[in-house]
């Protein structure tokens, strides 16, 4: 009984090191273009992705206000671009009327926090 626990947790363990070993990191996939994208998965990534290091960049300032803001700026943008994307390609109404209200919503609040930047004179990349 001893021997067949023992084979049994060592190939659970090696398994599990054969699928790591198989695994991409995620980020990997997000840098990776697809040929069978569409126009409309090129954009969605594209945004993803620059949205994405953006907001990572924010982690290095140390006001907490500043890296907030840093971070929330290219948070709305991207949601302003996947919006844009979704009134270029989607045919849904309700998505569509979504779209046009994030892009107003969030327009405001970039504003707002841009505002607040150079009012304080904080000074971003």
């Amino acid at each position: 009984m001893k021997k067949l626990m023992t084979f049994i947790t060592l190939s659970a363990a090696a398994v599990s090191v054969c699928v790591q070993a198989n695994e991409q990191p995620h980020q990997a996939h997000m840098n990776m273009p697809m040929s069978t994208d569409s126009a409309m998965q090129q954009e969605l990534m594209q945004g993803m992705n620059q949205m994405h290091q953006d907001m990572m960049a924010a982690s290095q300032y140390k006001d907490p206000d500043v890296a907030f803001a840093a971070g929330m700026l290219p948070h709305h943008i991207g949601a302003v671009k996947m919006a844009e994307v979704e009134l270029k390609y989607g045919k849904d109404p309700e998505m569509r009327k979504l779209a046009e209200n994030i892009i107003n919503a969030q327009q405001a609040e970039i504003e707002q926090m841009q505002k607040w930047l150079k009012v304080h004179n904080k000074k971003t990349l």
